[in-house]
């Protein structure tokens, strides 16, 4: 479990960072009456998550092999 904390913390902080940012930025510029898909922000919430999850798995092991 210790090897994949940061894999796990690096998808939580994309995803929460994601819909966050969305939220703030992008839901207020979009009118009421217009419709979007919730499917569509999840999936691109979700693979940001993925990407974060990523590059923390480079992180970590350029730490690891650095010794760190």
């Amino acid at each position: 479990m210790k090897k994949n904390i940061v894999k796990i913390s690096g998808f939580v902080l994309g995803l929460a960072g994601f819909l966050l940012v969305f939220k703030v930025f992008v839901l207020p510029t979009i009118p009421p009456n217009d419709e979007i898909a919730p499917g569509m922000v999840l999936i691109a919430a979700i693979l940001n998550g993925f990407l974060f999850a990523f590059i923390g798995s480079l992180i970590q092991k350029y730490l690891r092999h650095k010794n760190v």
